[in-house]
């Protein structure tokens, strides 16, 4: 029996012993945007999914952007899995405010973490009500992870007085001896070399000889960062509008609705997945788009749906480029307005230039459908014999559509009434390329 017992403890110790710890590695650096949200996102569920020990985050930023940054704050204080902030060496602005999310914070010697204002583009100050948001998260993440309130509201806010530290009017930024004795950090680690300060850290929460499995951001997810910066994505709407202009300058499917359906997906397609934009946003877009094309093929006359439609279109952008999180402001929704401008003014430039060079030229000829080709002709100024002539409607009118004159596939509008398929129609007025016609009513 004694046997037993002893090879049964031999076994646990062993088993035990030859256990390794599983460890994920993170690297926060540079600017904070939208992209690298998503991917924090991402590897805390796999995180979570695999129970890995602990989830060491190494920090070194001066800043980002707000909505990225609480996007990485809420996937991380809200997190099953152990995390540790290592700041080699600083974590400043939306870096601080990652690094107080965290269960640990662990700094570099020599680094710093603080001075998390908010500003704008240009570097100057936010509002005033942005700045009371930001402070208040900053305080609410420092009380649930068990830190001061006041130091993380003096990090964002100059009228917080902090005794010799941050005195009234300046931001509070605390070096990694400050933050030490203030008991933001933990500990510090003073090893030179990066392999020696990971081993340190491993060290000082049970974790040595870890597997520490360093997490690296995917094609995917670098590719959504791209697509999602100001100007790629004013880019891609330009991009999108051109295609649906020329779209519906030329009959039949060709390249401007390909190139649209691309371009704007992209643009929707990479918002959603940083969660910046929702499927709502999209809805509204897709529905603006309907009405837009029902204004142009089905409605005598621009605008009765085309106006709202463009304004539905207008409001599903400027949705996805002001983000789920951020503040609505003037400042904010200035930001999201501005690549909308831009977008306008190149799609306007370009839709100019192209419109009266491109039809033009050899290749356009080649690439986009004639109107013959495509199955119908338009009117021009020499149809107007069409006038008096009948033919058949060919699809619904409602009032627009299309009808058989004299022979050609012509798109005709009616004075206002609804008008069924294969009803017999007269031509009544013919305007440039506006024909308006009527049903022939049966004779006794």
């Amino acid at each position: 029996m004694r046997t037993i017992l002893t090879y049964l403890a031999i076994s646990l110790v062993l088993g035990t012993s030859t256990q390794a710890e599983d460890v994920y590695l993170v690297n926060v650096s540079g600017t904070i945007e939208k992209g690298l949200a998503a991917f924090i996102d991402r590897v805390v569920q796999e995180a979570e999914e695999a129970k890995v020990d602990a989830l060491i985050v190494e920090i070194d930023t001066p800043g980002g952007a707000l909505d990225a940054a609480l996007l990485i704050r809420d996937a991380l204080l809200y997190s099953e899995t152990k995390t540790i902030a290592f700041i080699n060496p600083r974590a400043i602005s939306a870096g601080a405010l990652i690094s107080l999310s965290t269960d640990h914070i662990v700094m570099a010697e020599g680094g710093t973490i603080g001075a998390a204002t908010a500003v704008d583009m240009q570097g100057n100050k936010a509002s005033e009500k942005v700045i009371s948001y930001f402070r208040n998260e900053m305080k609410a993440t420092a009380e649930k992870t068990g830190r001061s309130p006041e130091l993380a509201e003096a990090m964002v806010d100059e009228d917080v007085d902090i005794e010799n530290l941050a005195p009234k009017g300046k931001l509070l930024t605390l070096t990694t001896e400050e933050a030490v004795e203030q008991k933001l950090a933990e500990y510090k680690i003073t090893s030179i070399t990066e392999a020696d300060k990971l081993d340190d850290v491993l060290g000082l929460y049970g974790l040595e000889g870890a597997n520490v499995i360093r997490k690296e951001i995917n094609w995917a997810e670098q590719a959504v960062r791209w697509l999602t910066h100001p100007m790629v994505a004013s880019l891609l709407m330009s991009l999108g509008f051109l295609g649906l202009i020329f779209e519906f300058q030329s009959p039949g499917w060709g390249i401007g609705g390909t190139l649209a359906i691309l371009c704007l997906g992209l643009f929707f397609g990479s918002h959603l997945l940083v969660k910046l934009a929702s499927w709502s946003e999209v809805l509204l877009f897709v529905v603006g788009l309907l009405l837009v094309i029902g204004d142009l093929f089905f409605v005598a006359g621009f605008g009765l749906l085309a106006v709202p439609g463009l304004v539905l279109m207008f409001v599903s952008i400027f949705m996805s480029l002001m983000g789920r999180f951020e503040l609505w402001t003037w400042d904010t929704a200035g930001l999201a307005v501005r690549p909308i401008m831009i977008s306008m003014l190149m799609t306007l430039i370009i839709a100019a230039f192209m419109l009266k060079r491109l039809p033009r030229s050899t290749t356009w000829q080649k690439v986009v459908l004639t109107e013959e080709e495509a199955g119908y002709q338009a009117v021009s100024e020499e149809n107007v014999s069409l006038a008096g002539k009948s033919g058949k409607a060919v699809t619904d009118l409602r009032p627009g559509g299309t009808a058989e004159i004299d022979g050609q596939r012509l798109s005709v509008t009616t004075e206002g009434d609804f008008l069924d398929k294969n009803t017999d129609v007269e031509v009544v007025e013919v305007e440039g390329n506006r024909i308006v016609v009527r049903k022939i009513e049966p004779t006794v």
